[in-house]
């Protein structure tokens, strides 16, 4: 098929009638430019990078419906009807953008909502796999997809099974950094379940998703440990993993996510089931292009490709590459997006979408100054945080309603409370007055963690219930989800209550729970015996080793005393499950009671397993779960991952401190006998290393995608880094990354950005239990009592102070 598009262009005008053609130009008409070049795309790759509140997505859905309905004058000539296939990120994003390219078709233009797809990456992928399961080489009839995890069974398989194979390698971990260990028992069995429960177990997952979602087979990824040579060979360990991880995997017929996209590719390596997909698509539109991975992006480049193969692809990629947000905890990597958009650039098909009307210019202004500073400031590698693309106002007359409306009071608020108590209570009294002014409006609190909204949500219910203000924690509202995998976990430990793995499980249930106080875990569950039952010989337990070992003897005598269908609705209670959380708990226990063969404790754990594994629980969702997120009414507390693609009229950002943005790759104590570093994030900086050695960026401020531009890439070979310098590249990744995501929850904001840095603390969210401290700010005599530590700010906010004096708040 030639370029459809480009081609009969002319001819596709001039038949859309007089009607038609009319609607399609008013539907064009609400564009702005950078969404016009999408409108007016006729064929072959085109590359559009867009701000943050540019519009994006209704620019691509605007876009679908026009280019559906210049094609469908030809769709009674074709003895195929080819459909364009519209590509993102979520489940949610695909229906929301199906929903406007359906209305616009409708409603705007007239035409049946006929001739186009949406889907995510994987479902797409899936969906060619599932029409070519031969080709595909997955055994998609009895697999069990699977998100493999550090926690998950199959992870555990593997990491023992490379220990009984290597046990040279093994004993070469055990030793540690500089080799002196001198082999006390004690300490030995510590290491070795540290490794076991965590070190490796994290080292598998992160290497499958990376060398899997770039291509990167084991045998590859074991050459390139030859050319490593670091002291615990960690790219070799890597890849023997690896190979077990796909050996396991094979055998218990379990798929992941990038196995998906690895059987879609094999499918489109047979010329004739190639050139049947490529019949039925003549272009492909992808959204949120700055997450994909390297092989997602040739899966979309193949099926866009006319099947004559004689032209280039019919594909448009938007995206922002200043808000990649995802690469230090998936595949996706900004480098891989701005090498596109490049490349598009040099061949005069990229287009910017600058122009974004969500905000008023005091929080553009804010934004605009953080990517400039932080890239002048913070830029240590060849690759900068952000690409240099300034948001700007809308054009007067734009058709969005309010675009860049008038800001609320100052626009921008700058606070430096003396603690999170006065945080609270500068929150309360704000977000009150602000929703009894103007109930219509939305507002949000954006958190770096989820441990810090439970404590906003908990400070803040009493004041704002009185107030009539709905306060909508996310985290408490997803937390269903979890239940079937804790009392898995608790269920594992009363079976099996001397096994280090499931007493540790067990243990780390109870203080994610804010039962038992955060501890050094691994030393509790070396020895399981002496931990649950000590003898008078052992030395004296603290009060914290005191209170988990309380809690554990609690479940086990329960274990003994209440028949098995009890059980589940004890530790429902022992956690202390709210409403929801029980209900919850009683459907699960249901669930398991309907198997007859769940007459003893092992029974019951199996059918869990096999429950979280093949159904996964799966609740009743509702069409567009967004939306509850930004109802009027309502104060919404997210974190800054969940609020992308999302906005409200009145934005706070508290604790911004120096450690949690942008905070620091963490060592945890109990695994630094390896050195000041982790396994996982070397081997991902190493194996990263190796995929970029044809993408090399610099970070000089030029024009953004420019000529001068081209010259930045560069073919020439890429050393391998070793560890220290692996680690120190990941730590820059991951520094990089934080103000990027700094910048998307800025940018969330309408008419109010309020943002926080406290000059005290706790010295780690993780580990504050705010539970005890549940009666609001405490008078200054009794701060020494809640745990909190002096902090410095995050870099950004004496900046900002610096730049916006006049939005600097003092006090009350």
């Amino acid at each position: 098929m030639e370029n459809l598009l480009n081609d009969r262009a002319p001819e596709l005008e001039t038949n859309l009638g007089t009607e038609l053609g009319t609607k399609v130009m008013k539907l064009r008409a609400r564009l702005r430019p950078g969404q016009r070049a999408m409108a007016d795309w006729q064929g072959g790759q085109l590359g559009v990078s867009a701000v943050p509140g540019a519009g994006k997505s209704t620019g691509m859905a605007i876009a679908a419906a026009l280019t559906i309905a210049r094609l469908s004058q030809l769709q009674p000539r074709q003895l195929r009807q080819p459909q364009l296939i519209v590509v993102t990120f979520t489940r949610a994003a695909a229906a929301n953008i199906k929903n406007k390219i359906r209305t616009y078709l409708k409603e705007d233009l007239g035409l049946p909502s006929l001739g186009f797809a949406v889907h995510t990456l994987h479902g797409l992928a899936l969906n060619i796999a599932q029409t070519h399961p031969r080709l595909s080489g997955l055994n998609l009839e009895g697999s069990t997809l699977i998100d493999p995890t550090k926690g998950h069974r199959l992870i555990k398989t593997v990491v023992e099974q490379w220990i009984s194979q290597n046990p040279h390698l093994f004993i070469g971990l055990l030793s540690g950094a500089g080799g002196d260990f001198d082999g006390e028992e004690t300490e030995r069995l510590r290491r070795s379940a540290v490794l076991r429960t965590e070190i490796l177990p994290t080292l598998v997952s992160t290497v499958v998703h990376e060398a899997k979602s770039s291509g990167l087979s084991v045998e590859a990824l074991r050459e390139l440990s030859y050319v490593v040579d670091d002291d615990y060979q960690t790219l070799a360990i890597a890849a023997g993993l690896y190979e077990q991880y796909e050996y396991y995997s094979r055998q218990r017929n379990f798929l992941d996510y990038d196995d998906m996209i690895l059987g879609a590719l094999r499918v489109l390596e047979n010329p004739s089931a190639k050139n049947l997909w490529q019949q039925q698509v003549y272009a492909v539109f992808e959204d949120e292009a700055q997450d994909s991975s390297p092989l997602q992006a040739k899966l979309l480049e193949i099926i866009a490709t006319p099947p004559d193969g004689n032209a280039a692809p019919n594909l448009i990629r938007v995206g922002d590459p200043n808000q990649a947000i995802n690469s230090t905890f998936t595949p996706a990597d900004p480098v891989y997006f701005r090498r596109f958009c490049l490349e598009r650039s040099r061949e005069e098909s990229l287009a910017t979408m600058d122009q974004a009307g969500r905000s008023s210019q005091i929080i553009i202004d804010a934004a605009n100054f953080v990517l400039e500073w932080v890239n002048q400031t913070q830029s240590k590698s060849a690759l900068s945080p952000f690409q240099l693309q300034r948001i700007l106002p809308v054009a007067p007359g734009d058709p969005q309603p309010e675009a860049n409306p008038e800001p609320m009071d100052l626009g921008l608020e700058i606070h430096t409370p003396v603690d999170i108590y006065e945080t609270v209570e500068l929150l309360s009294k704000r977000t009150i007055a602000l929703f009894q002014g103007n109930p219509d409006r939305t507002m949000a609190i954006l958190v770096r963690e989820n441990r810090q909204g439970s404590f906003l949500a908990q400070q803040l219910q009493t004041q704002a219930k009185a107030a009539g203000l709905v306060i909508y924690e996310v985290h408490e509202n997803d937390r269903h989800s979890h239940i079937p995998r804790e009392m898995l976990s608790l269920l594992q430990f009363l079976d099996r209550p001397h096994s280090p793995d499931y007493l540790k499980a067990a243990l780390e249930i109870l203080v994610k729970r804010q039962l038992v106080p955060a501890q050094d875990l691994n030393a509790l569950a070396t020895f399981p015996e002496q931990f649950l039952y000590p003898s008078p010989l052992d030395p004296p337990q603290s009060v914290a080793v005191a209170t988990a070992r309380r809690y554990c003897t609690q479940l086990l005598r329960a274990r003994g005393e209440l028949p098995l269908y009890h059980l589940p609705t004890f530790l429902a209670f022992t956690l202390r499950y709210d409403q929801a959380e029980l209900a919850t708990n009683d459907k699960l226990t249901e669930r398991l009671g309907q198997n007859r063969g769940n007459q003893d404790l092992g029974g019951a754990i199996d059918h869990l397993q096999e429950i979280i594994n093949t159904e996964r629980l799966s609740w009743v969702e509702i069409e567009n779960p967004e939306a509850q997120y930004i109802r009027p009414g309502q104060l919404t507390i997210i974190t800054m991952h969940k609020a992308k693609g999302l906005d409200w009229d009145y934005v706070f950002l508290p604790f911004l401190n120096e450690d949690v943005i942008p905070g620091s790759l963490y060592v945890p104590t109990g695994a630094k006998f390896l050195g000041e570093y982790t396994l996982a994030e070397v081997a991902r900086a190493q194996i990263r290393a190796k995929l970029h050695t044809s993408a090399t960026f610099y970070s000089e401020p030029v024009e953004p995608f420019s000529d001068h531009n081209s010259e930045r890439l560069s073919n020439q070979e890429t050393d391998i880094p070793l560890a220290a310098q692996a680690w120190q590249e990941a730590e820059y990744l991951k520094t990089a990354e934080e103000f990027r995501l700094l910048y998307v929850a800025m940018t969330r904001a309408k008419r109010i950005l309020w943002l926080s840095a406290e000059e005290k603390a706790p010295f780690s969210w993780s580990v504050f239990n705010f539970q005890s401290n549940s009666q609001g700010h405490l008078p200054n005599n009794l701060q020494g009592n809640t745990n909190l530590s002096p902090k410095k700010p995050c870099p950004v906010i004496p900046a900002l102070q610096q730049q916006f004096p006049q939005c600097v708040v003092s006090g009350f």
